[in-house]
């Protein structure tokens, strides 16, 4: 039965199924619907929506992850989709948890402007990144670990072998030297280290040659999307790659300068009570784009004309290392939100 006011669609996401609760404008509740987590599921959810009435918005968890699915679905079809957050413990602990209540509060967050961010489309360019710097990362960290245990393998080898690999220089040279070993029958010690050795360089070199390939694709999408940022003074493939799949595909999401600097944490809290007025260091935010804007304002403390004049002047006024560094985090929030986010209409008009 169709109602007068509009619909919205809470929805809790989970591997298998999903469960949507629908309330209207008024906030009564008026179903709930259980689906599988699968295309078939999401065209039933959306046919189940539309004869209950007038849809304003669908408020799902976890469009990241197991609401993915079903996020991209919607948006391809033209709805409203919200992002939701997990439910409030405090709330959980006096009302009790089920999938229908968790469905039920993402309906009611939305309603009540609580949640209100827009997901990402998952669709275009900056998920391709996110996918390649996954991958990246992973292999990255392989990489460092086989080489951690290889040096503790030439620590603890044989003493003539650790002896003939202490006189070749270069790491790559001593790799490409240790992969080369042919091992015989492991029947002793010295056939053994070898063995193990030669797995592991053999494994450092392969994930060596897809770092290098990931970055070469890295490289051309964000030159692609940004090639103005990548040629500013710090800021590398690797960083316009953070960057990029902070903001997603639609810069629109993000609705003003201050919202990103939130989104990266680099904005201060008010932490003010009675007569004192002060704030604090924000530790929320995306720490990996945090991360990649402390980088930047390393590197140009160090060789960027312009921060070097900053630094004395803010040193002068006597503001501590750290401060400088939140500060001059905040200045390239700025440039790197002009870049990705605002439209080019907007910057021929400025």
């Amino acid at each position: 039965m169709k109602t007068k006011h509009p619909v919205i669609i809470g929805i809790d996401t989970h591997k298998a199924t999903h469960v949507a609760v629908a309330i209207d404008t008024q906030g009564t509740r008026l179903a709930a619907l259980t689906i599988p987590a699968n295309p078939k599921g999401y065209l039933e959810v959306e046919r189940w929506s539309q004869s209950l009435g007038k849809v304003q918005a669908f408020g799902i968890e976890g469009t990241g992850s197991y609401g993915a699915g079903l996020s991209r679905s919607l948006l391809d079809q033209g709805h409203n989709v919200v992002e939701v957050t997990r439910p409030n413990r405090q709330l959980r602990y006096t009302q009790g948890k089920t999938d229908s209540l968790d469905a039920e509060g993402a309906a009611r967050s939305v309603l009540s402007g609580q949640a209100a961010a827009r997901p990402k489309t998952q669709s275009g360019s900056s998920e391709m990144i996110r996918h390649l710097k996954i991958a990246r990362d992973t292999a990255v960290k392989s990489r460092s670990q086989a080489m951690v245990t290889l040096k503790t393998l030439i620590i603890n080898a044989p003493a003539d072998l650790r002896e003939a690999l202490d006189q070749i220089g270069g790491k790559v040279g001593l790799i490409r030297h240790i992969a080369a070993f042919r091992p015989r029958k492991i029947d002793n010690t010295m056939a053994s280290a070898k063995a193990a050795m030669r797995a592991l360089a053999r494994r450092w070199l392969w994930l060596h040659e897809e770092i290098i390939s990931h970055d070469k694709e890295l490289e051309r999408f964000a030159t692609e999307r940004a090639p103005n940022l990548m040629a500013s003074h710090g800021i590398a493939t690797l960083t316009v790659s953070e960057m990029l799949i902070l903001v997603g595909d639609d810069p629109t999401r993000i609705r003003s300068e201050a919202a990103f600097a939130k989104l990266c944490g680099v904005c201060p809290i008010p932490a003010s009570s009675g007569k004192t007025h002060r704030f604090r260091l924000n530790r929320g935010g995306n720490r990996q784009a945090n991360a990649a804007l402390y980088r930047v304002a390393i590197i140009r403390m160090r060789s960027h004309e312009p921060t070097l004049a900053y630094v004395k002047k803010r040193t002068k006024d006597g503001k501590s290392k750290s401060e400088i560094i939140r500060c001059l985090k905040r200045y390239i929030v700025r440039e790197i939100y002009s870049q990705l986010c605002v439209p080019k209409t907007a910057k021929i008009a400025a």
